[in-house]
């Protein structure tokens, strides 16, 4: 070994050496939750490189606190409101969130459809508030859920307020995962949608997210990026078709617009 090489392992090791292990895990675990909407003991445990004993005490710890809440069948975990605090997205101060409860209940009524408040984290999209559509055949709401956000409807008006240049740093990769077998797989074709979304203010998904389903988005909130909203109508293709998403982006900003009254 090189004396360059035993210099440098010296060196990690006393890093290493003022390392809580504990709180490390705890810590690299909570980011699993960007990538991951629910995660089970042995998932943890496995993308951890921790015993299954370690994670389960980690995850039980973090739910206690309210960084973590148990799945209701008991096979996973999910991101606790204080997590999602934490990064404070925007939409989850009370008193915004009691104002855009009158543009959620606004824009449902326009429109028919279930609606969602949504921001963005990283390259995820989340669900911070909704109303649920009364037809019998509808999208089901799910807030604090995540999507990818390349391949939904706010997660792309969301993206468009940034520039080109930030947009790749969220996506250093050429290639993008795909949802489903519509979702945009190319970073550049992405970049050319937003363009689009610029020009037209408002984004369409097309069955990339969840077969089958439409969405529209337009912009909710302030300038701030810490501030900004996507307000999504979201229906069953057969009633989402581009007609029906122009129209809905309409009333959307309309909804939208009482926001800023209210402010």
């Amino acid at each position: 070994m090189t004396e360059e090489l035993i210099h440098r392992k010296e060196a990690v090791t006393a890093t290493r050496g003022h390392v809580i292990e504990s709180l490390d895990t705890g810590l690299r675990l909570m980011r699993l939750f960007l990538d991951h909407d629910t995660l089970s003991v042995s998932r943890a445990a496995e993308l951890l490189s921790v015993g299954r004993s370690t994670a389960h005490r980690v995850l039980f710890t973090l739910e206690e606190r309210g960084f973590a809440i148990r799945d209701p069948s008991g096979s996973g975990y999910s991101a606790g409101p204080e997590l999602v605090r934490l990064g404070r997205p925007a939409g989850l101060g009370a008193a915004l969130r009691e104002r855009l409860g009158d543009v959620l209940d606004d824009a449902a009524r326009r429109t028919g459809e279930t609606v969602r408040s949504a921001t963005l984290i990283g390259d995820r999209v989340l669900v911070t508030d909704g109303r649920e559509s009364p037809h019998p055949v509808r999208v089901v709401l799910e807030i604090w859920r995540t999507h990818p956000a390349h391949a939904t409807a706010g997660g792309k008006l969301l993206l468009s307020r940034m520039t080109d240049g930030q947009v790749c740093v969220l996506y250093p990769r050429e290639t993008l995962p795909a949802a489903t077998g519509r979702t945009l797989t190319s970073r550049a074709a992405l970049l050319d949608e937003l363009a689009e979304v610029r020009e037209l203010g408002h984004a369409f998904s097309r069955g990339e997210s969840v077969r089958g389903m439409n969405a529209v988005a337009v912009p909710l909130g302030g300038p701030g990026p810490r501030d900004r909203l996507a307000l999504t109508a979201s229906a069953p293709a057969d009633r989402g078709d581009d007609a029906a998403l122009a129209e809905f982006a309409g009333q959307l900003r309309r909804s939208a617009s009482l926001l800023s009254r209210a402010g």
